[in-house]
């Protein structure tokens, strides 16, 4: 699992690993590993100013260690973020407010997951009251918009995920519960935009994992078109894209770019990605977006996994935003980005 680990703050890397530019369709892909350890490395989140969070870290034989990482992407702009006395730290979330809000979560030494908001260096645990007393306990926080609202999960007493926002402010939690016809066992919120849009992923009784947009309490079930069964919803930004990951035919994880406004996807691999499993993953999976539509997330390659940062040749004019949806369409927790 992705946990947090020791007392305190890792001083700054010495260096940056950083591949070639390689091209792919409309994108221009770029490898950032943290040489803390440059064998398993994940992107998961980059706000308007190129600031990405992330980790490293296998959560086994090298525990999870967050971070952020800031443009330009070179020497001595890796800043740890570890939350205070924990085993293991992912962080997962960033929004684009003048001093960025982080969110993730952490492990201690029970193996149990809490939510974190980072505010300045400032952190707050976060854990939902509707959580059963089990051990290990389950609270990730995954997205957060600049209002201060953010989007994520607990399990239940049954192992299953439910969805719920966070208010930072009021430190209040409300649930997302799917319509009775969407046959939700798990439910996963993974990131809210600043119109309050969320979206994530769910799981049917069929065993089947969708992606869901949440418009106000207007739901919306959709899958990949090449998707085999599995499509999750992993980020959005305030011009109607969400990205995220479907597996193929052969099992094969593939980066996706869903426009809203356009009602259509698109493919989107790392051209270094492998079909050879590195620490259980393989290919690309995306896991965020920000508004000048910059990708990151990670890929397998034949030994190792490796943060990602792909960047439009020309860049998309945004849509007209997500005010509203008009989506028609069939309307999970699977996970995303290695969670235990």
């Amino acid at each position: 699992m992705k946990s947090v680990s020791g007392v305190g703050l890792f001083s700054a890397v010495a260096l940056l690993c950083v591949s070639p530019g390689l091209q792919a369709g409309a994108y221009t892909f770029q490898t950032l590993d943290n040489p803390g350890d440059p064998a398993f490395n994940q992107l998961l989140g980059i706000n308007n100013g190129g600031t990405i969070a992330g980790y490293f870290g296998d959560g086994m034989a090298q525990p999870n260690k967050g971070y952020t990482l800031s443009s330009p992407y070179g020497l001595g702009n890796y800043t740890n973020e570890n939350f205070p006395g924990s085993v293991q730290t992912q962080v997962v979330g960033i929004n684009n407010n003048a001093s960025p809000i982080t969110v993730g979560f952490w492990i201690d030494g029970n193996n149990n997951n809490f939510g974190f908001v980072n505010q300045g260096g400032s952190f707050t645990s976060v854990f939902n009251p509707a959580t059963p007393a089990a051990t290990p306990s389950v609270n990730q926080l995954l997205g957060v918009n600049n209002s201060g609202v953010a989007a994520g999960f607990y399990v239940d007493g049954a192992g299953n995920a439910q969805a719920y926002l966070y208010n930072i402010m009021g430190m209040t939690f409300t649930a997302i519960t799917l319509p009775g016809s969407f046959s939700a066992a798990m439910t996963t919120a993974t990131g809210i935009n600043n119109a309050g849009i969320v979206v994530g992923f769910y799981t049917d009784g069929g065993g089947v994992t969708h992606g869901f947009i949440d418009n106000g309490g207007s739901f919306t079930s959709l899958d990949d078109p090449n998707a085999n069964g599995n499509t999750e919803f992993l980020g959005l930004n305030n011009n109607g894209y969400i990205v995220g990951s479907f597996l193929d035919a052969s099992d094969m994880t593939n980066g996706l770019l869903y426009n809203i406004g356009s009602n259509s996807w698109q493919t989107v691999d790392d051209p270094s990605q492998s079909a050879t499993p590195a620490f259980g993953v393989t290919g690309t999976t995306i896991n965020g977006i920000n508004d000048k539509n910059q990708l990151v997330g990670f890929y397998s390659d034949v030994t190792n996994v490796n943060g990602f940062l792909a960047t439009t040749v020309t860049p998309e004019p945004g849509s007209a935003g997500l005010v509203t949806l008009a989506l028609a369409g069939a309307w999970y927790a699977k996970r995303r980005h290695r969670r235990t």
